[in-house]
Formats: C-alpha cells, sequence, structure tokens
C-alpha cells in the first residue's frame, strides 16, 4: 500500500511532529520566562499541557526520523492506535488550555494596565497563539494516523 502522507513513519509526520515540539516548546517558554503566569489558572494548565506535548511529539519525531532514515515504515495496527488515541487525547487537552488561555487574555486586556501590563498581556497573546499553533499540528496527525488506521 502507498503510504499516506502524514502518517506515522513519513517524512511529513516528521515535520508536523517537529512542529508540535517547536511550537510547543515556544508558548512553554514564553509563558513561563520572567512572567507569573502562575497566578492564573488556565495559564498553568497551559504550561502542564504544553509540559505533556513536548516529549510526546519529540518521542514520536524520533521515531519518524528513524523510520524515514531506516526505510521502515511502522505497519503495526495496535502501535498505530496507541499514537493516534494518544494524539487525540493530547489535541482536545491542547485546544482546551488554549482556549481558556485565550478568555484569561481577553479578559485581563479588556480590565486594563492595573491587571496585566503591555508587556506581560502580548507575551500572553503569543504563548495562546503558539499553542493554537501546536494543537492544529497535533490535530492533523491525529487525522492522518485515524485515516490510516483501517487499511492496516
Amino acid at each position: 500500500m502507498e503510504e499516506l502522507p502524514g502518517s506515522l513513519g513519513t517524512s511529513a509526520s516528521f515535520s508536523l511532529r517537529l512542529g508540535q515540539t517547536i511550537f510547543a516548546s515556544a508558548s512553554l517558554l514564553i509563558m513561563s520566562l520572567g512572567i507569573n503566569f502562575y497566578s492564573y489558572t488556565s495559564f498553568c494548565y497551559l504550561v502542564t499541557t504544553m509540559g505533556l506535548v513536548i516529549p510526546w511529539s519529540f518521542t514520536l519525531a524520533l521515531v519518524d526520523g528513524y523510520s524515514v532514515i531506516a526505510g521502515c515504515p511502522l505497519r503495526r495496527a495496535g502501535i498505530l492506535l496507541v499514537i493516534a488515541v494518544g494524539d487525540w487525547v493530547l489535541s482536545i487537552l491542547t485546544l482546551a488550555a488554549a482556549c481558556s488561555a485565550a478568555s484569561v487574555v481577553e479578559i485581563l486586556s479588556q480590565l486594563g494596565e492595573p491587571f496585566c501590563p503591555s508587556k506581560e498581556c502580548n507575551r500572553f497573546q503569543l504563548s495562546v497563539a503558539m499553542t493554537f499553533l501546536s494543537w492544529f499540528l497535533t490535530t492533523a496527525s491525529f487525522l492522518f494516523n485515524l485515516w490510516r488506521l483501517p487499511s492496516l
């Protein structure tokens, strides 16, 4: 069977996983450096979720990279099912974290300068944008792997 681009063990999947790792790392780094993010529960949730996405995506990027270099794509239904379910769970958690943090950023920016100085609000918004990008790539990985699953 011809490989589905974006499914586990392809170079497109490697690119998706690398993008997930980069955007999740950027979100975590921006949120946690020099900002009192722990004052808001949704920001703590975002940091925790990104802390889960980074090792998951990085590990699967290593698997994809090895599969591409060795030329042996993974064709096991059980492994692909576990990865698809993991992607599904993480995409839901990431979307929830991004939406909750975005709503808090919006409320804080509406309250004004005493609650959210301009520099901090911009950092919060950038972190949330990176989280949304990571969610988009995680969802794409989930859909590609789910699409390939019945053919195994």
